[in-house]
């Protein structure tokens, strides 16, 4: 008989509830509050069950990208920079333009800034599913709607 009640469940691969979730940008917050709220979900932070260097958290689901919110002058005077690595490489671009490009990649962005900068950050980043309408091909995964 184990005379140890108090020893930590570590929550590993096999043992990872892992559902599916819907949210909708277009009723939501703010770019960053969504993003932060869609990456807690992606890492698993809100599970009791939350172990950080395990892939514990949910698949989610973000469709109507194309309508999120920026506040103030954002749209224009935001600037994320990029480098090619070539000397004068550096590009700068507004989220007006990104979203002019691809509305996905706004979304994208903002919450792959928010996971870990490591190998499980990249393998968390494919549990993120974004869409410009409201339509998506994963019905099948009948994903729960979560209101932010």
């Amino acid at each position: 008989m184990d005379t140890l009640s108090y020893k930590t469940k570590s929550t590993n691969n096999a043992t990872a509830d892992k559902q599916w979730v819907l949210v909708d940008a277009a009723n939501s917050k703010a770019l960053g509050r969504l993003a932060s709220e869609v990456a807690k979900m992606i890492r698993g932070k809100h599970k009791p069950g939350y172990t950080p260097h395990v892939d514990c958290g949910d698949n989610v689901i973000v469709i109507n990208c194309d309508k999120v919110k920026l506040t103030g002058k954002k749209w224009t005077d935001r600037v994320y920079l990029s480098y090619t690595g070539y000397p004068g490489g550096q590009k700068a671009t507004t989220p007006r333009q990104l979203k002019d490009k691809s509305s996905t990649l706004l979304v994208e962005r903002a919450v792959r800034g928010m996971l870990p900068k490591s190998r499980l950050g990249r393998s968390l980043f494919n549990n993120l599913y974004v869409y410009e309408g409201a339509e998506h091909p994963h019905e099948a995964q009948q994903p729960t709607v979560k209101e932010l």
